[in-house]
C-alpha cells in the first residue's frame, strides 16, 4: 500500500508486463517532482527455485521500468528488495552465498540496477556502518541477538544526491519479522 499526505498527480499499478504484474508487486506514484515507486521484489525462495525468474526476468524488466520513469523524472524507489547487496548487510555473509538473497546473481542486479543512475541512500549515507539490517528471521532469536540482513532499501536516481538529507533505519520498532525504513529528502 502507499499512504501519503499529498495526493499523487497519478498511481499505476505493475510493470504492465502480465507475467510480472499477476503478482501486485509496484506501485507507482507520480509527484509533481519526482516517481514513488513501491515494490516487493520476488524472493529467490528455498532451494533458489525463482533465481533464473527473479534475476533474468524481474531484475530486468524492473530496471528497464525505473529506467523509463527516470527518464521523465527523478525516481524514489523504495521496499523489500529481498537481497542483501554487500557483505556488510548481513550478519553472516560467508555461510549464505548460495541462499536466496545474496546469491551473485540477485547481488549482480542490484549493482546493474545502481549502474543505471541510481543510488542506496543508506550505503551513501552510512557507507561502513555495520549491524544496520532490517529483517531478522523469527527462528532463534536472530531479531535479540541482531543476526540479520538487510533487505529493505531506498533506492534513488543519482539527480536527487543534493536533496538527500537522511536514510534510518528503525530496528526498535517492533511488529514484524522486517522494521520499518525511513527516509528525509529536502524537495
Amino acid at each position: 500500500g502507499l499512504l501519503s499526505k499529498t495526493k499523487p498527480l497519478s498511481i499505476s499499478y505493475g510493470l504492465g508486463i502480465e507475467k510480472h504484474d499477476q503478482e501486485g508487486r509496484v506501485i507507482t506514484a507520480e509527484y509533481e517532482h519526482c516517481y514513488v515507486v513501491t515494490t516487493y521484489v520476488p524472493n529467490s525462495g528455498r532451494g533458489l527455485v525463482r533465481l533464473d525468474y527473479r534475476s533474468k526476468e524481474w531484475d530486468p524488466d524492473f530496471r528497464d521500468y525505473l529506467k523509463k520513469l527516470e527518464s521523465k523524472k527523478p525516481v524514489i524507489m523504495c521496499g523489500d528488495l529481498n537481497v542483501s547487496h554487500l557483505e556488510i548487510d548481513l550478519a553472516n555473509p560467508k555461510s549464505n552465498k548460495k541462499n536466496a538473497g545474496f546469491t551473485k546473481e540477485e547481488r549482480d542486479g542490484f549493482s546493474d540496477l545502481l549502474k543505471e543512475g541510481f543510488f542506496d541512500s543508506f550505503r551513501h549515507l552510512y557507507p561502513s556502518k555495520t549491524g544496520a539490517y532490517t529483517f531478522w528471521t523469527a527462528m532463534g532469536g536472530a531479531r535479540a541477538r541482531n543476526v540479520g540482513w538487510r533487505l529493505d532499501y531506498f533506492v534513488l536516481s543519482d539527480s536527487l544526491k543534493p536533496k538527500l538529507s537522511d536514510s534510518l533505519i528503525r530496528e526498535k520498532i517492533m511488529g514484524s519479522d522486517h522494521c520499518p525504513i525511513t527516509l528525509f529528502m529536502n524537495l
